[in-house]
């Protein structure tokens, strides 16, 4: 009998992925996508430089819909 091997997918209809917007220093807000804020929080480490990173204030997240993004657009930083 064969055994059916299933690998942990990134798709994220298995895996739901979410935009998080989180607060920094100068006032603007940082967007990060990820299943979590921590996933995130790691997605933007790649992404950014460590100074660029310091500014981030990780314990202040916001969860926002997709279709609500361009609400939010001039807070970008």
């Amino acid at each position: 009998m064969r055994e059916i091997f299933r690998a942990k997918t990134m798709s994220s209809f298995n895996n739901p992925h979410h935009f998080y917007l989180f607060a920094m220093k100068n006032g603007k807000k940082k967007l990060g996508y990820g299943t979590d804020p921590d996933d995130a929080y790691n997605n933007l480490k790649l992404r950014l430089s460590p100074k660029e990173m310091d500014a981030i204030i990780q314990d202040q997240v916001v969860m926002i819909p997709q279709r609500e993004l361009q609400k939010h657009a001039r807070a970008l930083g």
